[in-house]
């Protein structure tokens, strides 16, 4: 399911696909982090010349890894073949997405061409950019993933753990960092307690080993989901995050 913003006129814009949070397990299109309205912030974004598209993928309780991702993977192919209904440049194509949907975001856009992980992959389903905001980049350094019922746990179907090795790393993003990626910024909180920074810069340093095009913003004193002490940390680090992205 997508909502989509198309903006006025009949130019073809560049696409952003959106990928909501919760732990794979909850979320929906219209929820982001302490947005009060998160449909006037994609509404704007339209407003500024992107068709903008927010993707309600199967959450875990439903499906298991991969499903998550073919969803991406669909969605990205389903917006391009309907590319001039929406007035979408087909050509100029954007993921972008918070927590779990960072993961899916950074994922997606590393392995557009993974049959393994999804045996539709296609040069279709590849993205130009990617901002994955605090995003898991690799499960063997997260440490929740050991505790029983933990949403990575859920994810994989692996309840009181330990989980397969293997699958673990097929998901992981920084798994599958070459030369040839599309441009990444990572956006993440410098004192998340949730997803710790660490993950989004064990990505940024292999896309750099790699040759890779990635840049980051590390941003002071707040949380994951850009939470700060204050209402107006939280709001200032939030637009920061809006306008970077």
């Amino acid at each position: 399911v997508l909502d989509i913003y198309v903006p006025a006129g009949n130019a073809r814009r560049p696409l952003v696909l959106y990928i909501h949070g919760g732990g794979w397990f909850a979320g929906h299109t219209r929820q982001s982090g302490a947005f009060a309205n998160f449909p006037r912030v994609l509404a704007a974004l339209a407003a500024e010349g992107f068709t903008v598209a927010s993707l309600e993928y199967r959450l875990s309780g439903e499906a298991r890894f991969p499903a998550q991702l073919r969803d991406v993977n669909a969605a990205v192919r389903f917006l391009r073949a309907n590319a001039a209904q929406y007035r979408i440049d087909p050509s100029r194509v954007g993921l972008w997405g918070g927590s779990a949907g960072g993961h899916l975001t950074a994922l997606a856009a590393l392995t557009c061409r993974n049959t393994a992980l999804d045996p539709a992959a296609a040069s279709d389903a590849c993205v130009q950019a990617a901002v994955p905001w605090y995003a898991i980049t690799d499960f063997a350094t997260m440490p929740r993933i050991a505790e029983p019922g933990s949403p990575e746990q859920r994810l994989f179907g692996c309840e009181g753990g330990p989980c397969d090795a293997p699958i673990t790393r097929d998901a992981s993003p920084v798994s599958h960092v070459d030369a040839s990626d599309p441009a990444i910024l990572l956006i993440h909180g410098v004192e998340d307690k949730v997803v710790p920074l660490a993950q989004s810069q064990e990505l940024e340093a292999a896309m750099k080993r790699a040759g890779a095009p990635v840049r980051s913003l590390y941003i002071a004193n707040v949380d994951h989901s850009f939470i700060g002490k204050t209402p107006q940390v939280t709001r200032h680090a939030s637009l920061q995050a809006i306008n970077a992205t």
